[in-house]
């Protein structure tokens, strides 16, 4: 099993920046890749950024430019830099790790943007 806790969300302007952090414990050394996903009220939930254990990106193209996705592999981290934020950004924010056979889900956190 790998446990994952997210941390960073809060309220902010748009135009605005903030951080995601998400801590990987457990069974780590299972993990593949890792990335963030977003779920918006009565939207499905969306890939936003993800990165491997080579360092590769990928971002949605909603958040290309504004969003940087980075990894500290001796704190078993991954980290959203988002920046230039806008409303439509609001949304829960979740943190995903996957191995070869499964995947796993932070519990959250939420992320408000105010126009």
């Amino acid at each position: 099993q790998v446990q994952l806790v997210e941390s960073g969300g809060g309220l902010v302007q748009a135009g605005g920046s903030l951080r995601l952090s998400c801590g990987a414990s457990g069974r780590i050394f299972s993990i593949n890749s890792m990335g963030w996903y977003r779920q918006a009220p009565g939207k499905q939930r969306e890939m936003v950024a993800g990165i491997t254990n080579d360092g590769s990106t990928n971002y949605a193209d909603s958040v290309k430019g504004r969003f940087t996705i980075s990894r500290d592999n001796a704190k078993n981290t991954v980290y959203l830099q988002m920046n230039s934020l806008k409303p439509e950004d609001t949304a829960v924010y979740y943190c995903n790790a996957r191995s070869s056979y499964t995947h796993y889900w932070g519990q959250g956190t939420q992320v408000t943007v105010s126009s």
